[in-house]
């Protein structure tokens, strides 16, 4: 069994961001993780591959620097890794599909494809669905239950309001990951260092046809939140209190 695990080398979401220009920030001294929902895929990945058979490969689309997540995610016990490498912070999600969809067909499509159920850092979790859509697989996003037999996949989802959905659909398939799945396991270091030795594939996104300047989307600027003002203490009756956060959500918050 070959298992492909898409991944994205994302800013710790402890780290604090310094917006630089308009449209970046300063990602020098950032640490970077394994995007977290990611981590579920690669564990299921590994436990499959554990049972049954196969491979595991990495890939992920992004600056060089990427290549240190992809380590992280050999330690957990991927076998090897592809790179498509970009020069920009941000690619949309169209042209990050186009980039794995030609990165995993020229590696030869797998009988598994898992995703994060989306990425912590632009959250716009259309990633995998453009790609399954680019491969013409069928997709189930959410995935907190799996069991793969006789060439097709059984996964359960949360629907909301405590209910569950349970989906069959027949493989190659993207599955895209997401808590209670399983548990990830941290890597020894043993593992981390035989993870050093693990081929790590680069590949230029211009090599694979994809202008990464082409993107559907333009991000024309980026701003930090704003912090939030001091709290306020209203004083006197209950009506009194009313009039004043009423003057205050007009006045000064203006959104009334």
């Amino acid at each position: 069994m070959k298992i492909c695990v898409c991944v994205k080398h994302v800013p710790d979401t402890a780290a604090t961001i310094k917006i630089t220009g308009d449209t970046g920030y300063a990602d020098e001294e950032i640490k970077f993780v394994v995007n977290p929902y990611d981590e579920f895929g690669i564990e299921e990945a590994v436990s499959l591959v554990e049972q049954h058979g196969g491979e595991v490969v990495l890939v992920a689309v992004g600056k060089p620097a990427a290549a240190a997540t992809l380590r992280s995610g050999m330690a957990m016990g991927a076998h090897r890794a592809i790179l498509v490498k970009t020069t920009g912070q941000f690619l949309d999600s169209g042209l990050t599909a186009r980039a794995l969809q030609a990165a995993l067909e020229a590696d030869g499509l797998p009988d598994v494809i898992f995703t994060g159920k989306g990425s912590v850092d632009t959250e716009s979790f259309q990633t995998p669905y453009r790609l399954a859509r680019a491969l013409e697989l069928p997709i189930v996003n959410e995935v907190s239950n799996l069991v793969i037999d006789d060439g097709k996949a059984v996964v359960e989802r949360e629907v909301g309001g405590g209910e569950k959905q349970v989906i069959e659909m027949r493989l190659p398939a993207v599955i895209g990951a997401t808590k209670g799945l399983n548990e990830p396991r941290y890597p020894k270091f043993p593992d981390i260092m035989k993870a050093k030795k693990k081929e790590i594939k680069e590949l230029e996104i211009a090599a694979l046809g994809i202008d990464e300047s082409q993107g559907a989307v333009v991000l024309e600027t980026l701003e930090p939140v704003p912090e939030r003002s001091a709290a306020k203490m209203l004083d006197g009756d209950v009506d009194k209190q009313v009039s004043e956060l009423i003057k205050i959500l007009k006045e000064e918050e203006k959104v009334l």
